[in-house]
Order: structure tokens, then C-alpha cells, then sequence
């Protein structure tokens, strides 16, 4: 009576409708004011976030352990506790694709831009050249290819040794072919190493010129049950792939660089889209197989929406436990060692995992669970290969 008696002659400032406690009971509005103090804003951002971490730390260790757990809490109305599934799918998604970007950054910032081999020598031109002038400039030309990679400045020690080592076996075979050719040895200046600045590729066109001359060469994508704004759209994206893969590979060395990083950031921009759409396919697979359950869709969407947030989650900690045994291999092999049984043990548990759920979930036998198991399985690899294609092909236009 204290919490009624608190609120007469109080109006919803929305609907006006006489307060009978702290929400309006028509239109739902708070009775109280979003104007507050600064301390009082903290507080309820501290009570929020303290809140999340606890639905955190009794979601997360079940999600990763405890197959199918999750799902059958849900449908048996314990949900307050947890994360919701779509809320805990769509975070694992954008946060296992964030450090996995982060750790594909890594590798491809240690590979030359233009996409080609780190140490690329080849003695064949020099010892099959017909002529004296041919030898020097076979040998010139594997010399560039060593100073380039020299000036990458990502070569480890070994590498480093190695160029040293190649370059001197490369002028051993150039002065040999030579003397068999009875010419005099050339001279050291004619075959020195050019500097990095002269060892540059060749410019990059200018962008209008090469985007006509691609738009010429390249016939629009004409698809008859397509709208034309549709074709149009393709097309546009068959020229910007081309451009991009032209720049990657016979640009210089920022140019090459820029194509890359843009090609790697629109391919992560378009994975966790396109896997908002398998996730819906997924659970129409599961109805379809599982069609006399009788189980809503909803129900196989959340079976869903779990799988691909512990698929998701066992991403995140393959990429972290990669990233953290390739900073302790150099300085602790017996580490990253572990590390790597570790991330074995992971892989196996994905399958393992999902088999589990299915059985404990739909209730079947394990024959027809194994067999279901496995057609499901094999349908969404191809649709799963299908749709990274596409991503990687809108991204790689990007």
C-alpha cells in the first residue's frame, strides 16, 4: 500500500494516465526523470556492467563445456541468468572476427606487399644465357630480387644469412658461365647491387587511365533473370576486383601495400553479415531433418544461434592461443609446444562438441544422430564454402 499510496496524484508525463507505480501501466514510461546527477549516471553503469559480467561468468564456461546446456535451459524458461542468445552470438562474432583480423594484419604485415616470395633466387637464367650480355643481365636481375627482399625490412637473421649466402653462389655460377662463354669476368661495379630506391618496381599507372582500360577490356556482366540494376552492380564490382588485384600485383611497393590492406579489410567486412545469413539457413536445415520433432522454428534457430556462438568463441581462443605461442616459440619452445596440443584439442572438440548438442538436444538414437549429424554437416560446409566465397569476392572489390 506504501508503494501505491507513494504515487497518488501522479501523472504519466507521456499519456497522462494516473501513476500507479514506478512505470506507466499504458504506455510503460518511467516515472522517473532522465536528468540526473553525474554520480548517480555511474552508478547505474557500474550496477549495469557488474550485472553483464555476472551473466558472463555463468554463460561463457557452459557455452565452452557444457554442449547443448544453454539451449535446454532456454526452452525450459531459466533464461534471466544467462546472455540471450542472438545478444551472445552477434558479440562472439564481431569480437572472434576482430582478433582474428587482427592476427591475419600480423602475418600478411611480415610478406612483401606485391604478394611475391621473400627469397625468390634462380640460377637457370644465368647458367643457360647464350651470351656474355645475357649472364650480367640474368645476374643483375636476381641480384634486385635479393636486395628487394633485403629492404622489406621484415627478413628474420636465417633469411638475412641466406641472401648473403645466394648472392654469393649466384655470382660463383655468373663468373663461370662466363669464362665458358670466353668472356673476361665482369667487373664488380656492373653487377652491384642496385640501392632499394632503384630497385623499385615499375610506377603504377595512373588510376583514371587504368580503370578506363580495365572498363574497356572487361564485358559487363549480363544475367537475364537479374534486374539491370543488379548487373550493373556486378559488373561495377568485376572492375573494382580487377583494379585491386592489378594495383596488388604490379603496383609499387605503397600502392601494393594499400590494395592489400584493402582487400583484407573488405573481406572481414563482409564475414559477419554473410554469417547472419547462414545462421537462418542453418536452423532451416536443422527443420528440415528434424521435421518430425515438431519443434517450432524458433526453437531450431536458437539451436542455432548457440552453435555458431560456441563456434564462434573456439575461434576467438584458436586465434588467441595462436597469437600468444607465436610470441613464446622463440623465447620458450616447450611453451608453444603445448600451446599447440592445445589448439588441437580444441579443433577436435568443435565436431565432438555440436555432436553432443544435437543428441542431447533433439533425442535421438545415436545411429540416426550420427547420420543426421553428418548430412546436416555436409550441406552447411557447401553452403558455408558458397557464402565465404562471395564474401571474399565483395570484399576483395571493395
Amino acid at each position: 500500500m506504501k508503494q501505491l499510496t507513494s504515487h497518488e496524484g501522479l501523472h504519466c508525463a507521456n499519456c497522462g494516465t494516473a501513476m500507479q507505480g514506478e512505470f506507466c501501466h499504458e504506455c510503460g514510461q518511467s516515472i522517473h526523470s532522465m536528468l540526473k546527477p553525474m554520480h548517480h549516471m555511474v552508478e547505474e553503469t557500474v550496477e549495469t556492467v557488474l550485472h553483464i559480467d555476472g551473466r558472463i561468468v555463468h554463460t561463457l564456461p557452459p557455452l565452452l563445456f557444457k554442449p547443448g546446456f544453454l539451449t535446454l535451459e532456454y526452452f525450459a524458461g531459466r533464461r534471466v541468468r544467462y546472455i540471450a542468445p542472438f545478444r551472445l552470438m552477434f558479440v562472439l562474432c564481431l569480437l572472434s572476427f576482430f582478433v582474428f583480423h587482427l592476427a591475419i594484419d600480423q602475418v600478411a604485415g611480415k610478406m612483401p606487399a606485391n604478394g611475391r616470395p621473400l627469397l625468390n633466387v634462380d640460377s637457370r637464367a644465368i647458367e643457360t644465357a647464350a651470351d656474355p650480355a645475357g649472364v650480367r643481365e640474368a645476374l643483375q636481375k636476381q641480384l634486385d630480387d635479393l636486395q628487394r627482399a633485403r629492404a622489406t625490412g621484415v627478413l628474420p637473421p636465417n633469411l638475412l644469412e641466406q641472401a648473403d649466402v645466394d648472392e654469393r653462389d649466384l655470382r660463383r655460377k655468373a663468373e663461370r658461365r662466363l669464362a665458358e662463354l670466353g668472356a673476361a669476368p665482369a667487373p664488380a661495379a656492373s653487377v652491384a647491387v642496385k640501392p632499394p630506391e632503384a630497385a623499385k618496381t615499375a610506377p603504377t599507372p595512373p588510376d583514371d587511365a587504368a580503370r578506363r582500360r580495365i572498363r574497356q577490356e572487361s564485358a559487363p556482366v549480363r544475367i537475364r533473370w537479374l534486374p539491370d540494376a543488379a548487373n550493373a552492380r556486378l559488373t561495377e564490382l568485376g572492375h573494382r576486383l580487377q583494379e585491386n588485384l592489378r594495383i596488388f600485383r604490379h603496383g609499387d611497393a605503397a600502392a601494393s601495400a594499400e590494395a592489400k590492406q584493402r582487400m583484407i579489410n573488405g573481406v572481414f567486412g563482409t564475414l559477419p553479415p554473410t554469417m547472419f545469413v547462414l545462421i537462418p539457413l542453418f536452423a532451416v536445415l536443422l527443420e528440415l531433418f528434424y521435421v518430425f520433432r515438431r519443434r517450432l522454428y524458433m526453437e531450431h534457430l536458437i539451436v542455432a544461434l548457440h552453435s555458431h556462438a560456441f563456434m564462434f568463441l573456439s575461434l576467438l581462443l584458436l586465434t588467441l592461443v595462436g597469437m600468444l605461442s607465436t610470441w613464446l616459440q622463440p623465447h620458450a619452445a616447450w611453451a608453444g609446444h603445448a600451446l599447440g596440443w592445445l589448439q588441437a584439442a580444441l579443433i577436435l572438440w568443435i565436431p565432438v562438441y555440436l555432436l553432443l548438442t544435437q543428441k542431447r538436444i533433439y533425442r535421438q538414437g545415436w545411429p540416426m544422430t550420427l547420420l543426421k549429424f553428418w548430412c546436416i554437416g555436409w550441406c552447411y560446409f557447401w553452403l558455408l564454402i558458397f557464402a565465404l566465397a562471395i564474401a571474399l569476392l565483395l570484399g576483395a572489390a571493395h
